[in-house]
């Protein structure tokens, strides 16, 4: 089972939150993945639970190996330019003429990422690299050289490693980030990897920002999980929300008696089916929160109304769940 291609938009609500910069795989997008994963179980015929949940974890990971193949992209184009810096100054000395710069390749920042002792583990076990990737890898450097950021850097004084790190932050943002021949190279590589670029740019700019040079190659990248419990929190919420299904869909027809159920698209109860395995099942996360993270998913995977009617509709519902006994927590919770 493969993620549609229909669930590859990924909301850009979420690319500010500063949580981002203490782990990589976070509760957004792990509903994120639970979202996309528990519409594609209904629309596969051969349903099968055990496959589904392992789907679930192997996208995770993939989505930090992502990460870390991004980070590498970097080493990539640096170590290219550093060729290509050799074979000016080779022609340079030869023809007796002023030698090129080498303030670019000798950037503190990326030097300093090539020998990161935790992506030099990950690139060391990957079949698959930006070396098969040679054009693309020069294309990019060609395109840093043309590039405005890449000339204010060079005429400017050399004023330190945080002008150095912001260099490759702004080239990442400018060259990396809506890059759609990229796009299509990790297309080609994984489903998931395309499906999930949007959301670990983020992440790389996050890290390219917090690096710092007394840390040298011990500096660390963000952690898979910050703790055990997220992981938990995905194989349960997942879980909950198959196995409970037509407990949940009842669920909503019992709060929805002032609303036109038939108006709901299959998305929308995918949605409000995961969003109530979350308000039962996890008693100390604020119904507030649930009900505004899958109303934005709602935003990006559904109907251009949906939004609004399934926010109702949660309101509804969780008021239900707490009137009726079925929800442990706090009807203030819900306002």
């Amino acid at each position: 089972m493969r993620v549609n291609v229909f669930l590859s938009k990924f909301a850009k609500e979420y690319s500010g939150n500063i949580h981002y910069l203490f782990r990589m795989i976070n509760r957004d997008l792990i509903r994120t993945k639970i979202v996309q994963l528990t519409y594609a179980y209904y629309q596969n015929g051969n349903k099968n639970l055990d496959n589904a949940e392992k789907e679930l974890m192997f996208s995770l990971s993939k989505a930090y190996d992502l990460y870390k193949s991004l980070l590498s992209l970097v080493v990539s184009v640096h170590k290219e330019s550093q060729k290509r810096y050799e074979i000016e100054k080779t022609r340079a000395e030869r023809e007796g003429t002023a030698l090129p710069s080498d303030k670019f390749v000798n950037n503190r920042f990326a030097l300093q990422l090539s020998e990161n002792i935790q992506l030099g583990q990950f690139i060391s076990t990957q079949k698959y690299t930006w070396e098969d990737e040679l054009e693309f890898v020069r294309k990019i450097c060609m395109q840093i050289e043309q590039s405005a950021i890449y000339k204010d850097y060079m005429s400017a004084e050399d004023a330190g490693y945080e002008d150095d790190r912001e260099l490759w932050r702004k080239l990442y943002k400018a060259l990396i980030v809506d890059n759609d021949e990229l796009s299509l190279l990790l297309e080609e590589k994984s489903l998931y990897w395309n499906d999930d670029k949007e959301i670990v740019d983020t992440f790389v700019l996050k890290t390219i920002k917090k690096f710092d040079e007394s840390k040298g190659e011990e500096q660390e990248l963000l952690p898979e999980y910050k703790e055990l419990d997220d992981r938990e929190f995905a194989r349960k919420l997942f879980h909950a929300t198959i196995v409970n299904a037509e407990q949940y869909q009842g669920y909503m027809s019992e709060a929805s008696r002032n609303w036109d159920f038939s108006r709901l698209a299959y998305m929308d109860i995918v949605i409000m089916q995961i969003a109530i395995a979350e308000m039962v099942n996890f008693p100390n996360i604020p119904v507030s929160v649930t009900i505004n993270e899958y109303v934005n998913y709602a935003k990006t995977y559904s109907t251009p109304k949906s939004s609004g009617y399934i926010n109702g509709m949660l309101d509804a519902i969780a008021r239900h769940l707490a009137d009726t006994g079925k929800m442990f927590k706090s009807i203030n919770s819900i306002k």
